[in-house]
């Protein structure tokens, strides 16, 4: 009989959140596969369990993983956890889990904290949809993109950021979305220090300027309330069409390739070709 891969979230920070449902399967696995064992050892001492504890986080390597299979084909139990919250969101965990499913194991997900989620019950924002972007990259084309997705977005928009980087990231986000908008740091969520502070982007950047931040933090802003607008496409579709004319297809063919690779309307898309030389 194989055993079964329990994707167990723990405590944020007050160990007092840990569901019975936890405890029980972190006292009964044979083995937990934690991304940082020392951490999960304070944790699993206060349980007063004492199953095999592997490593397994980022940076592990194929061998690790063969490694927690092989003990999941031998019959036993395998509990993963991170190192705060829940698995696999913006933590470790994807990839075991994945290869879990792939190689027949059962998995169980054993629900419990999530930055995510407290986050944005606290923020008193709209919560019933929103956009999760766990930790931006700290430079280039891809954090350009991401901010600008963040800007744009109706919803309310999550992130994870390091305290180091707190100040930067409310500067580029005001630059991106306006000094105005609003949003929630939320600090250290369920531990001694605990704080959530409301503020505009700017407001909020200026704040932490002075006084800097520490702990782990997740940040809620504000969106728009309203759909991004459609991209404009028209120079896109101006190229495109006048490479197919070059090439000797007839002006209904084009407006319909137009339809199909771009998404233009069919009115829209026959406008545009009509009116070129």
């Amino acid at each position: 009989m194989n055993g079964t891969l329990y994707v167990v979230a723990t405590p944020l920070g007050n160990l007092g959140d840990l569901t019975p449902r936890a405890a029980e399967v972190l006292r009964q696995a044979a083995v937990i596969a934690a991304e940082d064992t020392r951490r999960t050892r304070g944790l699993l001492s206060h349980l007063g369990a004492s199953p095999t504890l592997l490593s397994f986080h980022a940076h592990s390597g194929k061998r690790r993983l063969e490694t927690l299979l092989e003990i999941l084909a031998g019959g036993r139990d395998v509990a993963l956890v991170t190192d705060a919250g829940t698995p696999s969101v913006s933590d470790p965990g994807t990839d075991l889990v994945a290869a879990a499913r792939e190689a027949g194991f059962t998995v169980v997900p054993i629900p419990g904290p999530s930055a995510v989620a407290t986050a944005l019950s606290a923020a008193g924002m709209p919560a019933d949809r929103y956009l999760f972007l766990g930790f931006l990259p700290r430079k280039g084309t891809e954090r350009a993109r991401l901010l600008a997705r963040a800007a744009a977005e109706e919803w309310s928009v999550v992130l994870f950021e390091a305290p180091s980087r707190l100040v930067a990231l409310l500067r580029d986000l005001a630059a991106a979305a306006g000094p105005d908008r609003r949003a929630v740091v939320a600090r250290e969520l369920t531990k001694l220090h605990e704080e959530l502070r409301a503020g505009t982007l700017a407001g909020l950047a200026d704040y932490y300027s002075d006084a800097t931040p520490r702990g782990e933090i997740t940040l809620v802003v504000e969106g728009t309330g309203a759909p991004a607008p459609p991209p404009d496409r028209t120079a896109d579709a101006t190229e495109e069409a006048t490479a197919l004319l070059a090439e000797g297809l007839s002006r209904r063919e084009v407006a319909r390739r137009l339809t199909e690779t771009l998404g233009m309307s069919r009115n829209d898309a026959y406008r545009l070709v009509m009116g070129l030389p």
